[in-house]
């Protein structure tokens, strides 16, 4: 008790001398210090920057040489990017996975300081990344589904009356806002505004505007502009195939909703059974002093809380919406014969 006491008293007064010393001195010791943290930080970040910008740069060179679509790495990369695109982030695949890397080694300094074992904090570390990317994949999927359902809306608005002409007919639907939803809308009026203020063809406009909006509108945007140099008599029924497909892949994701949300449902139940049997487990002693305070209770309790992430994480990768990609067909040239 008598060391814990000087041991206290010495720092008081190291801290008291520190005081008077930067006041006698007019040193600023905590500007400096937050000063000297802040430079830190910002040659820290800008190296990184430096970093992910060549990461950045080779991925693109080698994704134009290289197309391995069973690459876990490859694999990766998409997921990012869809997630991004989704969110409207700022970002790219590099500085992503830079901030992953960074949350990764917090969460082990942080559960290393609780469970005394980088083991243990390993595994619920792990816990934590998969949670993450799980709920990324939710809402992600959550976002494309609403981005799909809004462009299939004003498709089935623009379709039925294509015959007057598709700029004539998005001009139309977008007197109102009934049909096209406000997320979508500023693409539509930068459509308007290439084709009729900034002098774009309709073919290169109607690329802007697929590209803004995504796959989900290949069909439509190249049976439009088939539509508008060759428009012929009757020519506008290719569009009333768009609503029959629109409505066809309303019906299957609706009936998949419906599947998944019930096995979710059915995963959350049984999940929530066995953590009150584990709670009501606890009650005894010895299991309590065995799962709560030994390392091999731990180690258990951090496996078994990965085996429920990784599995519902596994059940959140089937959960995609269907989206129907029509693909042009390439004509094989014939192979020239040599002569005999």
């Amino acid at each position: 008790m008598r060391n814990i006491n000087i041991f206290i008293i010495s720092i008081l007064l190291g801290i008291c001398t520190f005081i008077l010393l930067s006041v006698f001195f007019e040193v600023n010791a905590a500007a400096d210090a937050l000063n000297f943290i802040i430079s830190i930080a910002d040659k820290i970040s800008e190296h990184i920057g430096r970093s992910n910008a060549k990461k950045y740069a080779a991925r693109l060179k080698r994704k134009n040489i290289v197309n391995d679509n069973n690459a876990v790495i490859t694999k990766y990369n998409v997921f990012v990017e869809s997630v991004i695109a989704d969110f409207g982030w700022y970002l790219n695949i590099e500085s992503f996975t830079s901030l992953i890397i960074i949350l990764f080694f917090v969460c082990i300094v942080a559960f290393t300081m609780l469970a005394n074992s980088i083991a243990i904090s390993f595994l619920m570390t792990v816990s934590v990344i998969t949670a993450l990317f799980t709920y990324l994949s939710i809402h992600s999927r959550i976002l494309r589904m609403r981005h799909a359902e809004a462009i299939a809306y004003a498709e089935d608005a623009i379709c039925p009356i294509a015959r007057e002409g598709v700029l004539v007919a998005i001009k139309k639907v977008m007197e109102t806002d009934e049909y096209i939803n406000k997320s979508i809308r500023p693409h539509f009026l930068e459509f308007i505004d290439n084709c009729e203020l900034r002098g774009y063809s309709f073919a290169q406009a109607m690329t802007i505007l697929n590209q803004r909006l995504g796959s989900r509108f290949d069909n439509f945007a190249k049976k439009a502009i088939v539509f508008e140099y060759n428009e012929r008599k009757g020519m506008a029924d290719i569009f009333l195939d768009i609503i029959d497909e629109n409505a066809a892949i309303r019906n299957v994701n609706l009936k998949k909703e419906e599947a998944f949300r019930k096995m979710d449902r059915d995963f959350v139940l049984k999940t929530v059974i066995i953590a009150a049997f584990f709670i009501y487990a606890l009650s005894v002693e010895d299991f309590r002093n065995f799962m709560l305070f030994t390392f091999q209770g731990k180690l258990i309790n951090a496996i078994c809380l990965n085996i429920i992430c990784v599995s519902f994480a596994a059940g959140q990768i089937l959960q995609r919406p269907l989206e129907l990609k029509h693909k042009i067909s390439k004509k094989r040239k014939p192979k020239s014969r040599k002569p005999v």
